[in-house]
């Protein structure tokens, strides 16, 4: 019996494939919590069989694995689909975080009309980080494994429609709904929705966090995007996009760096320069004032399009969206 392991996360399917659980264990690259989403043109593209299509490194579903992990399965080259029909059995192993939670309900309504692939799938949902524990811990977890139902599909459909959609009331809409078939899905959906703009100070939850370590005295840019310190959603790349557009408004909270030098060496390279606090960033940190009203907002969360004409807000006290 052949049997493949699919992960949400890169570290997770290294843990997994040194855990002996399966034949292989793969992994899927995109993250779907910061920036516009890509296209679902673009996302089933990178899991066709490799062609001149997949030009650049990252264009395809592969591109990060070494030739060895797929032993005898397939090459490089291989397509998503065309690898599944090789196996008897399938699992997805999902960590509970925003970023595993929406790759789990992209990856279950990609596969929902191939019954070949989804009649041998089974989900397996972790409690914590699996990349956090070595693969033969992991190797003795007695985790259940749920045979994927049409019930989850059509939930993870659902979910993945809503945070698509061109504004976030289907995602707050689906809050009120019964999610347990996909028992992480309601705590990452919330989450995400503390990531939209606060109805007092404008900025996402995680943003906040950013400012309020740097008021904690953490001013090495480093370490104050360093995720192990961060609310579960962003990772490091997505922390150190926040941090540098945070520094880049023309009002800024944050000061960062020194302008003698360019581009990430700026805050990330040779500067010394620590981040400091503006008198906006403590207005921010005291609920006291609105970054929208001093900038101007385009940024993308989910499929919605967030300008100062049609922000979208989340009060987080009450656990309401707020329309424009």
């Amino acid at each position: 019996m052949s049997h493949l392991i699919l992960a949400t996360n890169y570290e997770a399917a290294a843990v997994l494939g040194g855990s002996n659980l399966g034949n292989i264990a793969l992994s899927f690259s995109p993250r779907f919590v910061r920036g516009q989403l890509p296209s679902e043109e673009e996302l089933a593209m990178g899991l066709e069989p490799r062609s001149a299509k997949h030009s650049r490194r990252g264009d395809h579903w592969l591109d990060g694995v070494k030739r060895d992990w797929l032993m005898g399965f397939g090459s490089q080259d291989i397509g998503f689909f065309q690898l599944c029909e090789k196996f008897d059995s399938i699992e997805v192993w999902a960590d509970p975080w925003p970023s595993d939670q929406l790759v789990l309900v992209w990856l279950l309504d990609l596969l929902r009309p191939y019954k070949e692939i989804t009649s041998k799938l089974s989900l397996m949902h972790a409690d914590d980080t699996i990349a956090n524990y070595a693969p033969e811990s992991v190797a003795k977890w007695k985790l259940p494994a749920f045979k994927v139902t049409e019930n989850h599909l059509v939930t993870a459909s659902r979910a993945w429609r809503a945070y698509r959609a061109d504004t976030p009331h289907p995602c707050f809409d689906l809050l009120i709904t019964d999610l347990t078939i996909l028992p992480r899905l309601r705590s990452a959906l919330i989450a995400m929705m503390e990531e939209l703009p606060d109805s007092t100070t404008g900025l996402g939850a995680s943003e906040m966090d950013l400012l309020d370590f740097v008021n904690d005295g953490h001013t090495d840019p480093r370490l104050v995007v360093d995720a192990r310190w961060l609310r579960k959603v962003f990772d490091e790349d997505d922390a150190g996009d926040a941090l540098l557009e945070l520094g880049e408004y023309s009002a800024p909270p944050v000061l960062l760096g020194d302008p003698a030098f360019d581009n990430e060496d700026r805050y990330f390279g040779r500067s010394e320069w620590k981040i400091t606090l503006t008198e906006l960033g403590r207005s921010l940190l005291a609920r006291e004032d609105d970054m929208w009203r001093h900038n101007s907002i385009k940024r993308w969360w989910g499929g919605t399009e967030l300008t100062n004409e049609r922000l979208w807000r989340w009060d987080r006290e009450s656990r309401l969206l707020i329309a424009p």
